[in-house]
């Protein structure tokens, strides 16, 4: 598990925060504390919502001003990184020390911050069959998490300090590496100062150049994708898996491509839950020759940025023999291409709010 999610972090760090040689420079620093609340999405975890937890968020910031195409494509957002420190004030949950990357999107004049954050945590007291059997939300001490941020954001209102206000929410899970996997998501305000370190610096936002719309016939690609994963039947083990992808894109402009493809499944955790079902409960009437096997067919967007690109996919199984979860899914990710045709990818696969894996991706776009 801790490859895993350092692999996950390290990929989008890499991804997103290249040199870019002699460009201006200019750094910010922001620190927030949040008050908030576990917001109820599965009735598993109530009996573990009895305190408010807070916290507080450190970023680093580096502004952006158009030298590449995407900065001003997007908006010039910052980029960056953010600490998180959560106490659950709940004995049973622990505590989070949280590393993420991030971006910063800006709106209304660069009043309203929009901050995408994703990261690892570790957490101090996860699912332990005898010393912590009633965490159900966390069944290892590293989780994958997701943090957003909507703030009212002044910057440099006095001597380089601003001010900060705003909403966050903060997602903790594994991804199904390990039952249980109920995972929580914290709702908070957040009150907090920035200081500009660079606040005599005002560099110009570029505006590019014209450029001519990228043309491009249908590609086609072929991806493999492999993992780990277990059931929610707790210590039932974790099994290896393999995806195999093939997809048609059509690029939509310079930014933008559709896709549309199917994804071949071997799930082997399926496999010893089905065995289990089978056994454990003849009620549900499960064979225990089922085949594990599923087939999905799936609309996707891949949103280019440089030699990184975000990919969202929401798809339906047509080979559906064995029950879990439903028939719809959907998938949210990295990419990142090694030259025109070759790219790695990391993302999550999971059927609505109930993740079912982190996959891992090699791939070619012909």
């Amino acid at each position: 598990m801790r490859h895993l999610l350092c692999s996950l972090f390290l990929f989008a760090c890499f991804f997103g925060f290249s040199q870019d040689g002699d460009v201006p420079k200019k750094y910010s620093l922001d620190f927030s504390q949040f008050y908030g609340s576990v917001a109820l999405h599965n009735p598993d975890i109530s009996h573990l919502i009895t305190n408010h937890p807070g916290g507080i968020i450190l970023g680093f910031n580096r502004k952006r001003y158009g030298h590449q195409d995407w900065e001003a494509d997007l908006g010039y957002p910052d980029t960056g990184f953010s600490f998180v420190y959560q106490d659950m004030n709940n004995a049973t949950l622990g505590r989070h020390y949280g590393l993420y990357a991030h971006y910063n999107f800006y709106f209304f004049k660069r009043n309203l911050q929009f901050r995408v954050a994703q990261g690892v945590s570790y957490n101090t007291n996860p699912y332990d069959r005898d010393n912590n059997f009633r965490n159900n939300a966390y069944g290892s001490h590293l989780l994958s998490s997701t943090m957003l941020m909507f703030n009212y954001n002044r910057e440099n209102i006095v001597a380089g300090i601003g001010l900060k206000a705003g909403v966050a929410l903060i997602h903790y899970s594994n991804a199904n590496f390990k039952a249980p996997n109920t995972s929580t998501n914290t709702v908070a305000f957040n009150l907090g100062l920035t200081y500009d370190f660079n606040r005599d610096v005002d560099p110009e936002y570029l505006t590019p150049e014209a450029k001519e719309k990228i043309k491009e016939p249908i590609r086609y690609n072929l991806v493999l994708r492999g993992g780990a994963n277990e059931s929610d039947v707790i210590n039932m083990g974790q099994y290896g898996f393999a995806i195999v992808s093939a997809y048609a894109d059509k690029r939509l402009g310079n930014r933008s491509a559709i896709q549309l493809g199917t994804d071949i499944f071997f799930s082997n955790f399926l496999k010893e839950l089905i065995r289990y079902q089978s056994i454990a409960f003849p009620e549900l009437n499960v064979e225990p020759d089922t085949d594990y096997k599923r087939v999905g067919l799936f609309l996707g967007h891949e949103l280019f940025v440089n030699k990184l690109s975000v990919v969202a996919q929401l798809g339906y199984y047509v080979y559906y023999p064995f029950d879990f979860e439903g028939r719809m899914y959907n998938r949210i990710g990295l990419k990142r291409y090694f030259g025109d045709r070759i790219f790695g990818a990391v993302t999550l696969k999971s059927h609505g709010a109930k993740a079912e894996a982190i996959e891992f991706g090699i791939g070619v776009r012909l």
